[in-house]
């Protein structure tokens, strides 16, 4: 033990990092490395299993009877757990970004394991991701340090976080009963928009759970307190209505534009919601916020690079529709895009790529 608290002392002193963050980190690295593979290895399942049975894709569960498929859904439940697991030790503007590292993982292993040609263009993006993360990574700010889950609730219910959770809630009520179903089949922006609405919300609560819990397993038990039952209920309650639109988004749109205009909108409303509840940037000097901003924004780019290039032959420009035709994988199989993270996705906080679960089982 000493030798291991050793270690995290020289860590912090070398890298400027707490000791939270770096759990924080590690755990969001694994996640990222669990989810990118388990698609990778789902997908594998489908393909085998399809030739076998009836597949998934025209209504067949014969992936159910398949091993791979099922080794693929554990990493994916591995995965989710860090992920969650993340949330409790670092900032929200440490963890959520850190999604953009699973479109690596899947991209990487779908060109070895699945022989889909990785485009120079879509190893920049890659490049992009992780110097984009490395930024926020190094410029983070540290976890505040929280010892019960009523201060959890004290943050959440001050003026400034009731008024931004008022008008998200507006906004995602608005889009729901009024915009999606005149506009949903045909903009975009409304499923999108409401994923990434109640998705910021989603985190902060899954954030003060996953506080509540580690708090509970140190040895203060968080669960007699209402509030963290509460926190419960919001996350269950944000993740049903997220994949529920999520899932009309992937399927009414092409995978390759919805995922990275997804992870674009919930990544910045959860910055923008952490920053406002848990007050990150008080903690930091306007160098850091700018840095971490310049490292989302290569982020960014890096995604929006390799969603637009990954259907991409050399010579010949990606041809991406923005709407898809009903049913029109030419192999039967749900369009697998490469996965952003959005905290809970199987949890799925992060972004689309644990809807893959939901959609076939």
């Amino acid at each position: 033990m000493g030798g291991a608290q050793l270690v995290g002392r020289w860590v912090e002193s070398y890298t400027g990092m707490s000791a939270d963050n770096i759990k924080g980190l590690l755990l969001a690295l694994s996640s990222s490395l669990f989810i990118g593979a388990s698609f990778i290895v789902k997908k594998k399942g489908l393909k085998k299993a399809g030739a076998a049975g009836v597949r998934a894709g025209v209504g067949g569960y014969s992936y159910l009877l398949e091993p791979l498929w099922w080794a693929g859904m554990i990493a994916m439940i591995v995965g989710e757990v860090a992920n969650f697991a993340a949330y409790a030790f670092a900032p929200a503007i440490l963890v959520t970004p850190l999604g953009a590292l699973s479109i690596i993982i899947s991209a990487v292993l779908a060109h070895i394991m699945l022989r889909e040609k990785l485009h120079i263009f879509g190893i920049l993006g890659c490049i992009l991701c992780v110097v984009g993360s490395t930024t926020i990574v190094l410029h983070a700010p540290p976890e505040r340090q929280i010892e019960s889950v009523t201060e959890v609730w004290d943050l959440a219910t001050e003026p400034a976080f009731l008024l931004y959770a008022g008008i998200v809630l507006a906004a995602a009520f608005v889009l729901i009963f009024r915009f999606a179903p005149q506009y949903g089949q045909t903009h975009i922006m409304v499923y999108i928009g409401i994923c990434s609405l109640v998705g910021s919300l989603s985190v902060m609560s899954v954030k003060a759970l996953g506080i509540a819990l580690k708090l509970t397993f140190s040895g203060m038990n968080q669960l007699v307190y209402p509030q963290t039952w509460v926190f419960s209920f919001v996350v269950v309650s944000c993740i049903v209505t997220q994949m529920n639109y999520l899932n009309k988004a992937l399927d009414t749109f092409n995978t390759a534009v919805v995922s990275p205009i997804y992870y674009t909108m919930f990544t910045s409303l959860t910055i923008l919601a952490s920053v406002i509840m848990f007050k990150d940037w008080d903690r930091q000097n306007p160098t850091q916020i700018v840095t971490e901003m310049c490292g989302f924004v290569t982020i960014l780019s890096g995604t929006f690079l390799l969603h637009k290039t990954k259907d991409m032959v050399d010579g010949l420009p990606p041809n991406l529709p923005i709407r898809l035709p009903k049913h029109s994988d030419e192999d039967g199989y749900a369009a697998e895009g490469i996965p952003l993270r959005s905290a809970a996705d199987g949890i799925p906080l992060r972004s689309p790529r644990g809807t893959d679960s939901f959609r076939s089982s």
